[in-house]
Protein backbone atom coordinates (compact mmCIF):
# COMPACT_ATOMS: atom_id res chain seq x y z
CA UNK A 1 0.00 0.00 0.00
CA UNK A 2 2.77 2.29 1.24
CA UNK A 3 5.02 1.70 -2.27
CA UNK A 4 1.51 2.33 -4.16
CA UNK A 5 1.16 5.72 -2.52
CA UNK A 6 4.69 6.42 -3.26
CA UNK A 7 4.64 6.48 -6.76
CA UNK A 8 1.06 7.16 -7.60
CA UNK A 9 2.15 10.55 -5.78
CA UNK A 10 5.35 11.88 -7.89
CA UNK A 11 3.68 10.42 -11.11
CA UNK A 12 0.28 13.01 -10.30
CA UNK A 13 2.94 15.47 -9.47
CA UNK A 14 4.96 15.06 -12.77
CA UNK A 15 1.59 15.16 -14.41
CA UNK A 16 1.20 18.87 -13.06
CA UNK A 17 4.53 19.60 -13.41
CA UNK A 18 4.26 18.41 -17.28
CA UNK A 19 0.94 20.20 -18.40
CA UNK A 20 2.15 22.67 -21.24
CA UNK A 21 1.34 26.28 -20.72
CA UNK A 22 -1.31 27.70 -22.67
CA UNK A 23 -0.67 29.41 -26.54
CA UNK A 24 -0.20 33.14 -26.07
CA UNK A 25 -0.83 35.49 -28.79
CA UNK A 26 2.17 37.50 -28.85
CA UNK A 27 4.59 34.25 -28.80
CA UNK A 28 2.61 31.74 -30.73
CA UNK A 29 -0.39 32.98 -32.39
CA UNK A 30 1.10 36.40 -33.95
CA UNK A 31 3.81 33.78 -35.99
CA UNK A 32 0.60 31.93 -37.39
CA UNK A 33 -1.51 34.93 -38.29
CA UNK A 34 1.31 36.81 -40.10
CA UNK A 35 2.58 33.76 -42.26
CA UNK A 36 -1.55 32.84 -43.20
CA UNK A 37 -3.41 35.77 -42.59
CA UNK A 38 -2.38 39.14 -42.44
CA UNK A 39 -2.12 39.19 -45.91
CA UNK A 40 -5.73 39.77 -46.01
CA UNK A 41 -7.24 40.48 -42.64
CA UNK A 42 -5.60 43.64 -42.55
CA UNK A 43 -6.58 47.71 -43.16
CA UNK A 44 -7.66 48.36 -46.89
CA UNK A 45 -8.14 44.73 -47.70
CA UNK A 46 -12.31 43.20 -48.24
CA UNK A 47 -11.93 40.84 -45.21
CA UNK A 48 -14.66 42.07 -43.15
CA UNK A 49 -11.90 42.49 -40.10
CA UNK A 50 -8.13 43.02 -39.24
CA UNK A 51 -5.91 40.61 -37.90
CA UNK A 52 -2.61 42.59 -37.28
CA UNK A 53 -2.68 42.96 -33.90
CA UNK A 54 -4.35 41.78 -30.39
CA UNK A 55 -6.71 44.05 -29.74
CA UNK A 56 -8.14 43.28 -32.83
CA UNK A 57 -7.98 39.45 -33.21
CA UNK A 58 -9.23 38.98 -29.79
CA UNK A 59 -12.99 39.39 -30.39
CA UNK A 60 -13.01 36.93 -33.29
CA UNK A 61 -11.07 34.06 -31.19
CA UNK A 62 -14.04 31.78 -31.28
CA UNK A 63 -14.63 32.71 -35.05
CA UNK A 64 -11.35 32.53 -36.19
CA UNK A 65 -11.26 28.58 -34.14
CA UNK A 66 -13.96 27.58 -36.06
CA UNK A 67 -12.64 28.59 -39.70
CA UNK A 68 -9.53 26.66 -38.83
CA UNK A 69 -11.35 23.77 -37.39
CA UNK A 70 -13.44 23.35 -40.56
CA UNK A 71 -10.49 24.60 -42.94
CA UNK A 72 -12.91 26.94 -44.17
CA UNK A 73 -9.54 29.48 -43.60
CA UNK A 74 -7.45 30.27 -45.46
CA UNK A 75 -9.50 29.36 -48.47
CA UNK A 76 -7.78 26.18 -50.13
CA UNK A 77 -10.29 24.09 -52.32
CA UNK A 78 -7.90 21.93 -54.06
CA UNK A 79 -8.44 17.84 -53.25
CA UNK A 80 -4.91 16.78 -51.89
CA UNK A 81 -5.43 13.58 -53.44
CA UNK A 82 -4.31 15.18 -57.21
CA UNK A 83 -1.27 17.12 -57.58
CA UNK A 84 1.59 19.44 -55.30
CA UNK A 85 0.89 22.83 -55.66
CA UNK A 86 3.48 26.13 -55.02
CA UNK A 87 0.87 28.30 -53.11
CA UNK A 88 -1.00 25.71 -51.11
CA UNK A 89 -2.96 27.21 -48.57
CA UNK A 90 -3.73 24.47 -46.16
CA UNK A 91 -2.54 25.57 -42.52
CA UNK A 92 -0.16 22.82 -41.27
CA UNK A 93 -2.44 20.78 -38.26
CA UNK A 94 -0.01 22.13 -35.32
CA UNK A 95 -1.11 25.81 -36.33
CA UNK A 96 -4.17 24.70 -36.39
CA UNK A 97 -3.67 22.74 -32.86
CA UNK A 98 -2.34 25.86 -31.85
CA UNK A 99 -4.91 28.52 -32.27
CA UNK A 100 -7.61 26.20 -31.07
CA UNK A 101 -5.67 25.41 -27.55
CA UNK A 102 -5.28 29.31 -27.34
CA UNK A 103 -8.92 30.19 -27.91
CA UNK A 104 -10.22 27.45 -25.37
CA UNK A 105 -7.42 29.06 -22.83
CA UNK A 106 -9.81 32.20 -23.18
CA UNK A 107 -7.20 33.89 -25.80
CA UNK A 108 -4.73 35.10 -23.34
CA UNK A 109 -2.52 38.13 -25.15
CA UNK A 110 1.17 36.71 -23.13
CA UNK A 111 4.08 39.38 -22.88
CA UNK A 112 3.96 41.81 -25.97
CA UNK A 113 7.81 41.46 -25.79
CA UNK A 114 7.29 38.19 -27.70
CA UNK A 115 5.95 39.17 -30.42
CA UNK A 116 7.24 38.85 -34.17
CA UNK A 117 8.62 41.61 -36.02
CA UNK A 118 5.31 42.97 -37.67
CA UNK A 119 5.28 42.07 -41.58
CA UNK A 120 5.69 45.17 -43.90
CA UNK A 121 3.18 45.35 -45.95
CA UNK A 122 2.48 48.14 -49.27
CA UNK A 123 -0.60 50.12 -48.25
CA UNK A 124 -3.52 49.42 -51.02
CA UNK A 125 -1.07 47.26 -53.00
CA UNK A 126 -0.55 43.58 -52.40
CA UNK A 127 2.22 43.03 -54.84
CA UNK A 128 3.81 46.17 -53.41
CA UNK A 129 5.01 49.31 -55.25
CA UNK A 130 4.07 49.76 -58.57
CA UNK A 131 6.28 50.26 -61.33
CA UNK A 132 3.26 51.41 -63.38
CA UNK A 133 -0.26 52.17 -61.99
CA UNK A 134 -3.03 52.97 -64.52
CA UNK A 135 -6.54 53.84 -63.10
CA UNK A 136 -9.31 54.62 -65.31
CA UNK A 137 -9.43 58.26 -66.51
CA UNK A 138 -12.86 59.02 -64.99
CA UNK A 139 -15.36 57.29 -62.29
CA UNK A 140 -17.67 54.88 -63.57
CA UNK A 141 -21.33 55.94 -62.11
CA UNK A 142 -23.51 52.61 -61.07
CA UNK A 143 -27.00 52.44 -61.10
CA UNK A 144 -28.85 51.21 -58.25
CA UNK A 145 -30.91 48.22 -60.12
CA UNK A 146 -30.86 46.93 -63.42
CA UNK A 147 -28.49 44.95 -65.45
CA UNK A 148 -25.39 46.41 -66.72
CA UNK A 149 -24.22 45.35 -69.42
CA UNK A 150 -19.82 44.96 -69.61
CA UNK A 151 -18.32 47.95 -69.56
CA UNK A 152 -15.00 48.14 -71.51
CA UNK A 153 -12.78 50.99 -71.20
CA UNK A 154 -9.58 51.91 -73.15
CA UNK A 155 -6.46 52.82 -70.89
CA UNK A 156 -3.69 53.93 -73.52
CA UNK A 157 -0.13 53.05 -72.01
CA UNK A 158 2.08 55.17 -74.39
CA UNK A 159 5.46 52.75 -73.46
CA UNK A 160 7.88 53.34 -75.82
CA UNK A 161 9.99 50.44 -75.20
CA UNK A 162 8.84 46.47 -74.73
CA UNK A 163 7.99 45.72 -70.66
CA UNK A 164 7.63 42.36 -69.50
CA UNK A 165 5.30 41.99 -66.16
CA UNK A 166 6.57 40.06 -63.62
CA UNK A 167 3.43 41.08 -61.05
CA UNK A 168 0.12 42.65 -61.68
CA UNK A 169 -2.66 43.28 -59.47
CA UNK A 170 -6.60 44.83 -59.61
CA UNK A 171 -7.46 47.39 -57.22
CA UNK A 172 -10.99 47.93 -57.32
CA UNK A 173 -12.25 51.29 -56.26
CA UNK A 174 -15.82 49.92 -55.18
CA UNK A 175 -15.53 46.42 -54.05
CA UNK A 176 -19.45 46.45 -53.13
CA UNK A 177 -20.44 47.08 -56.89
CA UNK A 178 -17.72 45.01 -58.71
CA UNK A 179 -18.13 41.82 -59.71
CA UNK A 180 -15.07 41.34 -61.79
CA UNK A 181 -12.25 42.77 -63.72
CA UNK A 182 -10.11 41.52 -66.67
CA UNK A 183 -7.30 43.44 -67.53
CA UNK A 184 -6.72 42.75 -71.51
CA UNK A 185 -3.01 43.75 -73.19
CA UNK A 186 -4.25 45.24 -77.01
CA UNK A 187 -0.75 44.62 -79.10
CA UNK A 188 -0.47 47.81 -81.34
CA UNK A 189 -1.62 45.82 -84.20
CA UNK A 190 -4.79 44.86 -82.76
CA UNK A 191 -8.01 45.64 -84.44
CA UNK A 192 -10.03 44.88 -81.16
CA UNK A 193 -11.97 47.58 -79.93
CA UNK A 194 -10.62 49.77 -82.68
CA UNK A 195 -14.05 52.19 -82.16
CA UNK A 196 -13.56 52.72 -78.55
CA UNK A 197 -12.32 55.83 -77.16
CA UNK A 198 -10.19 56.40 -74.17
CA UNK A 199 -11.44 56.46 -71.13
CA UNK A 200 -14.89 56.39 -72.59
CA UNK A 201 -16.57 53.42 -71.53
CA UNK A 202 -17.80 51.03 -74.55
CA UNK A 203 -20.12 48.56 -75.34
CA UNK A 204 -18.93 46.27 -78.41
CA UNK A 205 -21.32 45.34 -80.78
CA UNK A 206 -21.94 41.27 -80.92
CA UNK A 207 -20.34 39.34 -83.39
CA UNK A 208 -18.34 42.90 -84.71
CA UNK A 209 -14.91 42.79 -83.17
CA UNK A 210 -12.41 41.31 -85.16
CA UNK A 211 -8.57 41.31 -83.43
CA UNK A 212 -6.54 40.10 -81.28
CA UNK A 213 -5.70 40.16 -77.18
CA UNK A 214 -3.50 39.00 -74.40
CA UNK A 215 -4.85 38.49 -70.47
CA UNK A 216 -2.80 40.54 -68.45
CA UNK A 217 -4.74 39.96 -64.90
CA UNK A 218 -7.82 39.79 -63.52
CA UNK A 219 -10.03 40.21 -60.32
CA UNK A 220 -12.90 38.55 -58.98
CA UNK A 221 -13.85 37.78 -55.58
CA UNK A 222 -11.11 36.04 -53.53
CA UNK A 223 -9.06 35.89 -56.38
CA UNK A 224 -4.87 36.89 -55.70
CA UNK A 225 -2.95 39.16 -57.63
CA UNK A 226 -0.69 37.66 -60.96
CA UNK A 227 2.54 36.82 -59.22
CA UNK A 228 4.91 35.30 -61.65
CA UNK A 229 8.44 34.04 -60.39
CA UNK A 230 11.54 34.82 -61.19
CA UNK A 231 12.62 33.78 -65.04
CA UNK A 232 8.99 34.08 -66.36
CA UNK A 233 6.76 37.75 -67.46
CA UNK A 234 3.97 38.55 -70.05
CA UNK A 235 5.20 40.71 -72.59
CA UNK A 236 3.36 44.47 -73.42
CA UNK A 237 4.81 45.39 -76.66
CA UNK A 238 5.14 49.24 -77.03
CA UNK A 239 2.52 50.78 -78.42
CA UNK A 240 0.19 48.68 -76.42
CA UNK A 241 -3.10 49.69 -74.69
CA UNK A 242 -4.91 47.89 -71.96
CA UNK A 243 -8.43 47.38 -71.96
CA UNK A 244 -10.68 46.79 -69.09
CA UNK A 245 -13.34 44.24 -68.94
CA UNK A 246 -16.08 45.54 -66.43
CA UNK A 247 -18.54 43.76 -64.87
CA UNK A 248 -20.43 45.75 -62.81
CA UNK A 249 -24.21 44.64 -60.61
CA UNK A 250 -26.32 46.89 -58.87
CA UNK A 251 -27.10 45.88 -55.49
CA UNK A 252 -29.66 48.44 -54.41
CA UNK A 253 -27.74 51.51 -53.72
CA UNK A 254 -25.92 53.61 -56.99
CA UNK A 255 -22.51 54.20 -56.61
CA UNK A 256 -19.55 55.25 -58.77
CA UNK A 257 -16.12 53.32 -59.48
CA UNK A 258 -12.37 53.75 -60.76
CA UNK A 259 -10.74 51.00 -60.78
CA UNK A 260 -6.72 50.84 -60.83
CA UNK A 261 -4.21 48.27 -62.62
CA UNK A 262 -0.50 48.05 -60.88
CA UNK A 263 2.51 46.14 -62.84
CA UNK A 264 6.05 45.96 -61.28
CA UNK A 265 8.06 44.83 -63.98
CA UNK A 266 11.19 42.19 -64.54
CA UNK A 267 14.29 43.55 -64.14
CA UNK A 268 15.73 42.12 -66.92
CA UNK A 269 14.09 39.89 -70.00
CA UNK A 270 12.77 36.87 -68.56
CA UNK A 271 13.61 33.40 -69.98
CA UNK A 272 9.18 32.18 -70.83
CA UNK A 273 7.00 34.39 -72.26
CA UNK A 274 3.66 33.55 -70.24
CA UNK A 275 -0.01 33.28 -71.56
CA UNK A 276 -2.94 32.88 -70.40
CA UNK A 277 -5.25 30.35 -72.31
CA UNK A 278 -8.86 28.48 -71.51
CA UNK A 279 -10.74 24.85 -72.22
CA UNK A 280 -13.58 26.94 -72.30
CA UNK A 281 -17.74 26.11 -74.21
CA UNK A 282 -20.45 28.11 -74.10
CA UNK A 283 -22.67 25.00 -75.29
CA UNK A 284 -24.77 23.72 -72.39
CA UNK A 285 -28.10 24.17 -71.37
CA UNK A 286 -28.34 23.32 -67.19
CA UNK A 287 -32.23 21.47 -66.75
CA UNK A 288 -34.08 23.59 -64.03
CA UNK A 289 -33.78 21.49 -60.57
CA UNK A 290 -30.26 19.24 -61.84
CA UNK A 291 -28.19 18.78 -59.11
CA UNK A 292 -25.10 17.04 -61.16
CA UNK A 293 -25.29 18.62 -64.09
CA UNK A 294 -22.04 17.95 -66.40
CA UNK A 295 -20.00 20.43 -68.70
CA UNK A 296 -16.72 19.59 -70.14
CA UNK A 297 -14.36 21.26 -72.52
CA UNK A 298 -10.66 20.51 -73.97
CA UNK A 299 -7.70 21.95 -75.44
CA UNK A 300 -5.23 20.22 -77.63
CA UNK A 301 -1.31 21.30 -77.55
CA UNK A 302 0.41 22.58 -81.36
CA UNK A 303 3.94 21.95 -79.51
CA UNK A 304 5.68 21.02 -76.91
CA UNK A 305 4.91 23.45 -73.98
CA UNK A 306 4.31 23.07 -69.77
CA UNK A 307 1.85 24.48 -67.96
CA UNK A 308 2.75 26.65 -64.62
CA UNK A 309 -0.75 27.48 -63.66
CA UNK A 310 -4.36 26.33 -63.14
CA UNK A 311 -7.77 28.55 -62.31
CA UNK A 312 -11.37 27.06 -62.54
CA UNK A 313 -14.52 29.42 -63.36
CA UNK A 314 -18.00 29.04 -63.08
CA UNK A 315 -20.89 31.15 -61.61
CA UNK A 316 -23.10 30.27 -58.78
CA UNK A 317 -24.45 26.93 -59.66
CA UNK A 318 -20.41 25.97 -59.67
CA UNK A 319 -20.16 22.49 -57.85
CA UNK A 320 -17.05 20.93 -58.55
CA UNK A 321 -14.26 21.31 -61.21
CA UNK A 322 -11.93 19.00 -62.60
CA UNK A 323 -8.58 19.05 -64.82
CA UNK A 324 -7.10 16.29 -66.75
CA UNK A 325 -3.81 15.83 -68.70
CA UNK A 326 -4.34 13.00 -71.64
CA UNK A 327 -1.01 12.54 -73.27
CA UNK A 328 -0.61 11.21 -76.77
CA UNK A 329 0.41 7.90 -75.21
CA UNK A 330 -3.14 7.76 -74.19
CA UNK A 331 -2.64 8.08 -70.69
CA UNK A 332 -4.38 10.47 -68.37
CA UNK A 333 -3.77 12.39 -65.00
CA UNK A 334 -5.78 14.46 -63.03
CA UNK A 335 -3.79 17.58 -62.61
CA UNK A 336 -6.46 19.86 -59.80
CA UNK A 337 -9.68 18.72 -58.62
CA UNK A 338 -11.78 21.07 -56.99
CA UNK A 339 -14.61 19.25 -55.47
CA UNK A 340 -16.55 21.85 -53.35
CA UNK A 341 -16.18 24.91 -55.66
CA UNK A 342 -16.76 28.11 -54.12
CA UNK A 343 -17.86 31.22 -56.51
CA UNK A 344 -16.75 33.66 -53.48
CA UNK A 345 -13.28 32.73 -53.61
CA UNK A 346 -11.88 32.38 -57.02
CA UNK A 347 -8.40 31.04 -56.08
CA UNK A 348 -5.55 30.09 -58.64
CA UNK A 349 -3.90 26.92 -58.14
CA UNK A 350 0.54 26.98 -59.01
CA UNK A 351 1.45 23.36 -59.36
CA UNK A 352 4.88 23.07 -57.66
CA UNK A 353 6.55 21.85 -60.47
CA UNK A 354 5.45 22.70 -64.46
CA UNK A 355 3.10 20.62 -65.76
CA UNK A 356 5.32 18.98 -69.34
CA UNK A 357 2.92 18.91 -72.30
CA UNK A 358 4.49 17.01 -75.49
CA UNK A 359 2.85 17.94 -78.51
CA UNK A 360 -0.59 16.48 -79.18
CA UNK A 361 -1.09 16.39 -75.55
CA UNK A 362 -4.95 17.37 -74.28
CA UNK A 363 -6.80 19.52 -71.36
CA UNK A 364 -9.92 18.04 -70.71
CA UNK A 365 -12.07 19.64 -68.35
CA UNK A 366 -15.11 18.05 -66.43
CA UNK A 367 -17.58 20.59 -64.64
CA UNK A 368 -20.89 19.81 -62.42
CA UNK A 369 -23.33 22.43 -61.43
CA UNK A 370 -26.02 22.47 -58.86
CA UNK A 371 -29.47 23.80 -60.11
CA UNK A 372 -31.58 22.62 -57.57
CA UNK A 373 -33.43 24.19 -54.66
CA UNK A 374 -30.24 22.76 -52.51
CA UNK A 375 -28.03 25.22 -53.78
CA UNK A 376 -28.11 28.10 -51.26
CA UNK A 377 -26.49 30.14 -54.06
CA UNK A 378 -28.32 29.11 -57.12
CA UNK A 379 -30.38 32.13 -57.95
CA UNK A 380 -33.55 30.48 -59.72
CA UNK A 381 -33.76 26.45 -59.76
CA UNK A 382 -37.00 26.43 -62.03
CA UNK A 383 -35.07 28.34 -64.78
CA UNK A 384 -32.42 26.51 -67.14
CA UNK A 385 -29.34 28.02 -67.54
CA UNK A 386 -27.24 28.97 -70.18
CA UNK A 387 -24.06 30.75 -70.79
CA UNK A 388 -24.09 34.22 -70.29
CA UNK A 389 -22.04 36.95 -69.18
CA UNK A 390 -24.04 38.16 -65.79
CA UNK A 391 -23.92 36.16 -62.70
CA UNK A 392 -27.17 34.39 -62.59
CA UNK A 393 -26.16 32.94 -66.10
CA UNK A 394 -23.26 30.12 -66.12
CA UNK A 395 -19.73 29.65 -67.66
CA UNK A 396 -17.77 26.75 -67.85
CA UNK A 397 -13.32 27.99 -68.06
CA UNK A 398 -10.86 26.22 -67.22
CA UNK A 399 -7.65 29.36 -67.55
CA UNK A 400 -4.38 28.23 -67.15
CA UNK A 401 -0.79 29.23 -68.32
CA UNK A 402 1.63 28.39 -70.42
CA UNK A 403 5.21 29.27 -70.61
CA UNK A 404 7.18 28.86 -73.94
CA UNK A 405 10.38 30.28 -74.84
CA UNK A 406 10.87 34.63 -74.65
CA UNK A 407 11.01 34.18 -78.54
CA UNK A 408 8.75 32.20 -79.70
CA UNK A 409 5.05 33.34 -80.80
CA UNK A 410 2.03 31.89 -79.02
CA UNK A 411 0.43 30.71 -82.52
CA UNK A 412 3.29 28.33 -82.01
CA UNK A 413 1.18 25.81 -79.41
CA UNK A 414 -1.93 26.81 -80.84
CA UNK A 415 -4.10 23.71 -81.76
CA UNK A 416 -3.56 22.16 -85.39
CA UNK A 417 -6.11 23.29 -87.72
CA UNK A 418 -8.49 20.77 -88.83
CA UNK A 419 -8.26 19.83 -92.63
CA UNK A 420 -12.30 20.69 -93.86
CA UNK A 421 -13.61 17.70 -95.73
CA UNK A 422 -13.41 17.14 -99.46
CA UNK A 423 -10.32 18.81 -99.25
Amino acid sequence: MHICRNIALPLAFCGVLSAAPAPTFSKDVAPILQQNCQNCHRPGEPTPFSLMSYKEARPWAAAIKEAVQIRKMPPWFADPHYGKFANDRTMAQKDIDTIVAWANAGAPEGDPKDLPKPVSFTPGWIIGKPDLAVAMPAKYEVPAAGTIDYQYILIPLNLTEDKWVQKAEVRPGNRALVHHVIAFIRPPDSRWMRDAQPGVPYVPKKGGEEGNSEFLVGYAPGMPPDVLPDGQGKLIKAGSDIILQMHYTANGKAGDDRTTIGMIFAKEQPKERVFTIAATTNKFAIPPGDPNYEVDSSFEFGADTHVSRLMPHMHLRGKDFMFQAVYPTGEKQVLLSVPHYDFNWQLIYNPAQDLVMPKGSKIECVAHYDNSPNNPSNPDATKEVKYGDQSWEEMMFGFFDVAIDADKDLSSIMPPRKAKKGL
